[in-house]
């Protein structure tokens, strides 16, 4: 993983202590995956609990999973690109690393803020 890249916005947040479990949509996801269907939508406000059911159901699936958060900053093409083979190469190292070698070659490079 490249050490241009927030690891944090790459890991699986953990199970909380006093968590409400949530069968039923644990059994929706289960149900999409096992499915024709090719994407499943979680949509809610903020504060509803969506990265904790995630979580819950990816820990609970024992199948290999990414995790990306993505912020505000992340639209850019290449960034999102970057972060996104990073994340994927926490299940598969070398996925990606011709293609990663080739978007950080076309990064420009920050200026140096030494003696300013």
């Amino acid at each position: 993983m490249p050490a241009s890249i927030l690891a944090t916005k790459l890991y699986i947040p953990p199970p909380q202590a006093k968590v409400v479990l949530r069968p039923r949509l644990i059994e929706q996801l289960n149900k999409g995956l096992f499915s024709s269907h090719r994407l499943t939508l979680i949509s809610a406000p903020a504060g509803f609990g969506k990265s904790t059911l995630v979580s819950e159901w990816i820990m609970s699936s024992g199948r290999p999973a990414a995790w990306l958060l993505l912020g505000e900053n992340d639209n850019d093409p290449a960034r999102f690109l970057i972060y996104l083979i990073g994340a994927l190469q926490k299940i598969s190292p070398n996925l990606g690393a011709g293609l990663l070698d080739a978007l950080h070659a076309s990064q420009p490079q920050a200026p140096p803020t030494e003696g300013i």
